[in-house]
């Protein structure tokens, strides 16, 4: 296949052409996936038979090839890109740092903690105040499907606040928070530790709204003191220190690239 200019000079995409329809030119399409990262070629070979790949809109097949220069391949309808080596760390946070790569305004982010070579960025975002895990990589594809909303890919933390927190507060918080964009899906929401008028919480969410958690608290009389994420989907802390990072185990990015 290869790109075509449309009239308004644009790029698009010619019709399926030897490339894609099992002739010898290009790369095997499970080769190409699987140099990817999307797992070994036959877990690949899966994906392509389940009909969840596409080469230039066109649903794919075992034994078509492509072209990485010129064809464009999605999986979920979330392009992929074999270009570099892919890279995968994870950062344990300290509070006072941005969640992105560059800040207009010149204040630290957690790129200036990741000491690579290459583009890398951040998946997701945690507030200046929060600390915890953080996903750091080159993977487009990845990223995009761990953040995807259908995916609900589980986040855990702890949080120490400050107030009384009541059983009607302790339901409020299970069952959603009105928020001004919306009312909160229904969370898993443990009380660690009580004394007085401080309080110990684990929450275990599934979205990612702007400062959710300190809001959802502060909806129920709580002011939060400390935050931290714990885990990621199959991710945790350990081995970690805080504001150091290391990279991902094959075994735990293969965790990440089986969560569908």
């Amino acid at each position: 296949m290869a790109r075509v200019s449309g009239k308004d000079g644009g790029k698009g995409y010619a019709a399926v052409g030897e490339a894609s329809a099992g002739g010898t030119a290009g790369l095997r399409l499970q080769k190409f996936l699987a140099e990817a990262g999307l797992g070994s070629r036959r877990r690949c070979e899966r994906l392509i038979e389940e009909g969840r790949v596409a080469v230039n809109g066109r649903t794919a097949r075992l034994g078509d090839r492509v072209d990485p220069q010129r064809d464009r391949v999605t999986v979920d309808g979330i392009p992929v890109s074999a270009e570099g080596e892919k890279k995968y760390f994870l950062l344990f946070k300290p509070p006072g740092y941005i969640t992105t790569v560059r800040d207009s305004r010149g204040r630290p982010t957690v790129m200036d903690l990741v000491h690579e070579e290459g583009r890398l960025f951040p998946v997701g975002r945690l507030d200046k105040d929060t600390r915890g895990l953080l996903l750091i990589t080159n993977d487009g594809y990845l990223a995009h499907k761990l953040l995807h909303p259908s995916r609900g890919v589980e986040k855990t933390y702890l949080v120490q606040a400050e107030g009384y927190l009541t059983p009607q507060g302790l339901s409020r918080l299970r069952k959603g928070i009105r928020l001004e964009e919306g009312t909160t899906a229904p969370a898993k929401v443990r009380v660690l530790a009580k004394k007085g008028d401080r309080c110990l919480l684990e929450f275990t969410l599934h979205e990612g709204k702007k400062r959710q958690i300190r809001r959802m608290c502060a909806a129920v009389g709580l002011e939060v003191r400390d935050l931290i994420r714990t885990r990621f989907g199959p991710l945790d802390l350990r081995g970690v220190k805080e504001g150091e990072y290391r990279p991902l185990t094959p075994e735990e990015v293969r965790k990440l690239m089986d969560m569908d």
